[in-house]
């Protein structure tokens, strides 16, 4: 079961799915054609096969802070939790401990490609680099620009980031599913000498861009502030070529409206839809379905440890319950999600940053989870449909109900 298109699952029932020795769908069938009739058959009888996961804004560093101070707001969370933390990863052995059992955390939750913000350490950078590596995991991985506004031990200049991104980027090359993502912390922490060179190693290099973008307003005032020549806090990072010049994903996009949306439609940026973190910080709901209708793409993410989970499937439930909050404030005028939505947006959508990947599709990556779901019906005698037995683990399953977990055509066992 897949979702080629937002509006509907695909479901082959007791179907087939060919994949070639690379790990690429070659099709998907009713029936097993006569071609396919001698190659090796792997019977996962009546569980469910959906495509794998993709987190497409997640903190690794945040990992040890999961479920803690969840009842404070974005900026003195970030002063107070979030930068004390992040400074420990100087300390090598730390990173190593700490980034291990967050990549461990994302493949038993089922989740095997991902957008990672790391921090400003270099060395601890290659170090989750490295560890998604190992695991044959796909990622994004941000070494953080960050150069005012927060502790001295965890700003660097301009020049060390560009030193340690062309770090990242050789030691990468032997990577096939792990690259780096151009990463500024966000507008508050990044200096326009930053900014700039940034955007001009997105530039050089072409590598795709990752940020946070209208959360909390008083961050946007604070933008406001900062870069008072922008038109909006979207124009902040465009005007250094961090908006769509190469493939761009903002996270949150609580308040964008306006122009801020038209120009994320315009540059075709990527809005990350954070349910559970924007719930718990009090940032405020994102108008998902006014994105969705202004052509805007939105892929899903944890955002740990402003969320509180590394499951999707949550990250799934609380899209949906929020968007119906949405719903009912606006007296109907946004149609609430609906689950093949939000399962679209966790596996096509997130997947297309990575290419093809997140569908069952020809060509696309077989990047799968299968899932043992039928002790979760109460009347599990009785035969549900795919899509209800789907819906029932989203709301109802957890990570021991998956039995077997593929990124790029292999079943990657343990982490």
């Amino acid at each position: 079961m897949f979702t080629s298109s937002p509006t509907h699952f695909d479901v082959y029932e007791r179907g087939y799915i060919a994949v070639d020795d690379c790990g690429i769908i070659q099709g998907v069938y009713h029936t097993l054609p006569e071609d396919f009739a001698y190659d090796q058959l792997v019977d996962f009888g009546d569980k469910l096969l959906i495509p794998a996961m993709n987190d497409m804004h997640v903190h690794a560093p945040q990992f040890a802070n999961m479920g803690v101070a969840m009842d404070m707001q974005l900026l003195p969370w970030l002063n107070t939790y979030v930068f004390p933390e992040e400074a420990k990863f100087a300390d090598e052995a730390y990173a190593e401990t700490i980034y291990h059992s967050f990549v461990s955390e994302l493949w038993r939750q089922g989740t095997m490609r991902a957008a990672v913000f790391a921090t400003v350490h270099t060395l601890a950078t290659h170090i989750l680099a490295r560890t998604f590596d190992e695991a044959g995991m796909g990622a994004w991985i941000g070494l953080v620009g960050m150069d005012r506004h927060a502790p001295a031990n965890l700003c660097n200049t301009s020049a060390e980031w560009a030193a340690g991104i062309q770090t990242l980027i050789d030691s990468l090359a032997s990577m096939p599913l792990v690259k780096p993502i151009i990463t500024p912390r966000f507008i508050p922490s990044c200096t326009p000498e930053m900014l700039r060179c940034m955007g001009e190693v997105a530039k050089q290099t072409l590598l795709p861009v990752q940020s946070h973008l209208s959360e909390n307003k008083q961050e946007i005032a604070w933008v406001k502030e900062l870069e008072p020549e922008s038109s909006c806090y979207g124009d902040a990072y465009y005007r250094y070529g961090l908006f769509g010049q190469t493939p761009t994903l903002m996270a949150h996009c609580c308040y964008t409206d306006g122009e801020e949306l038209q120009l994320m439609r315009e540059q075709n940026v990527y809005a990350v839809h954070c349910p559970t973190s924007n719930c718990n910080l009090a940032s405020g709901i994102a108008p998902v379905r006014k994105l969705l209708q202004q052509g805007v793409n939105v892929a899903l993410g944890s955002d740990i440890a402003g969320g509180h989970h590394l499951s999707m499937f949550r990250v799934m439930q609380y899209a949906v319950q929020m968007s119906k909050l949405q719903y009912t404030a606006s007296d109907g005028k946004y149609p609430f999600l609906t689950l093949s939505e939000v399962f679209y947006m966790a596996t096509k959508v997130g997947g297309s940053l990575f290419g093809k990947v997140g569908s069952f599709e020809k060509g696309y990556a077989f990047d799968a989870l299968v899932i043992d779901d039928l002790c979760l019906s109460p009347h599990h005698l009785i035969a549900s449909s795919p899509i209800e037995r789907l819906e029932r683990f989203v709301y109802l399953g957890d990570d021991r109900h998956i039995q077997h977990r593929f990124c790029q055509g292999k079943e990657i066992k343990q982490v």
